[in-house]
């Protein structure tokens, strides 16, 4: 029993010690949350005044309602393959738990501002109208969630 409790608090050392050993490195920062996409031909212009029209006046708005830190459009000037995205979407969060899992606060924020920007109040409308709008302008690729660190100065 005693050798059993001893290799358990052992294993738990060496985990521990792992993990602690990987963050001297760094401070961890916020979360970002990144939509990649890619604009079907001839349509990449098309998809920069959609940008422009909602996500620059939504984003804008959840920022000052404190939904999310930041939002960005990133753009990938050359394509290495047909499956590569062109344009990404980026949201920043406080934390991994406000990226993957909003509280319904943060939800009827969300809500309210959509529905003010889109005048609708129907989210089903809402999500058809803006389906149907950037749907034959561009293609789904990926989304990738990343921590955003500071690395610690070597001493």
């Amino acid at each position: 029993m005693k050798k059993v409790s001893l290799l358990a608090l052992l294993f738990c050392f060496f985990v521990l010690s792992t993990a602690v050993q990987a963050q001297e490195h760094w401070t961890e920062g916020p979360v970002w949350v990144i939509n990649y996409y890619r604009t079907k031909p001839g349509k990449f212009d098309d998809y920069m005044k959609f940008l422009r029209r909602n996500f620059a006046k939504i984003s804008a708005e959840q920022k000052r309602a404190g939904v999310i830190l930041d939002a960005k459009v990133l753009l990938q000037p050359t394509i290495n393959s047909a499956n590569d995205w062109d344009v990404a979407v980026a949201y920043l969060y406080p934390s991994f738990g406000k990226a993957l899992d909003f509280g319904q606060a943060d939800f009827d924020k969300i809500e309210e501002i959509a529905a003010k920007h889109y005048a609708q109040t129907d989210r089903e409308k809402r999500a058809a109208a803006n389906d149907a709008a950037r749907l034959p302008i561009r293609d789904y690729v990926a989304t990738r969630i990343v921590r955003e660190v500071t690395l610690k100065p070597l001493p």
